[in-house]
């Protein structure tokens, strides 16, 4: 028997004010750095519902999902802020179900269409790199000096294009 979830067992839920404090403690749990009332207030912004979400596996919070959308020269893009799942449960497929959850989510959004998601991984962290290459993410670049407060403080910077780099606007 597989040790992987079925998918009836992980659900998503948006962030919402009243689910932020179950945020807030599993961001202080998963990552190494403590997050700013601005990170907080941006992710429960009702353009970012659909890509900033509360991880559940069988109704137990379990991580997040933070995204924003950011448009430059007219084209949408996606940035993954923050996607992790808590120990106990890691190993299992859900830091994939979510991402294709993700990517899923934001291939289907029209308003304005996005043309990639991308993300920055500490470069320390090649299991985190390896995750996203395996689904079709590629280095772009470096950004040398991105964090501040813990080393190493070099980045990659991972793409993955899922539309066409239609300008943001069109359709509308």
């Amino acid at each position: 028997m597989s040790s992987r979830p079925s998918p009836t067992r992980v659900s998503f839920a948006s962030v919402t004010a009243n689910n932020l404090g179950t945020v807030r403690k599993l961001n202080s749990v998963l990552f190494p750095i403590k997050y700013s009332d601005k990170f907080y207030s941006d992710i429960v912004q009702p353009e970012v519902e659909d890509f900033c979400q509360l991880i559940y596996y069988n109704d137990i919070p379990i991580g997040t999902m933070c995204c924003r959308l950011e448009v430059k020269d007219g084209v949408a893009k996606l940035y993954l802020m923050t996607l992790a799942v808590l120990a106990p449960y890691r190993s299992r497929g859900i830091g994939s179900q979510s991402l294709q959850h993700l990517i899923d989510t934001a291939t289907a959004h029209a308003k304005p269409k996005i043309a990639a998601i991308y993300l920055h991984v500490q470069i320390s962290n090649t299991d985190a790199k390896r995750f996203y290459q395996r689904h079709g993410f590629a280095e772009v670049g470096l950004y040398e000096n991105y964090y501040k407060k813990i080393t190493p403080h070099d980045a990659w910077i991972l793409e993955k294009v899922i539309g066409p780099a239609a300008k943001a606007d069109e359709g509308k």
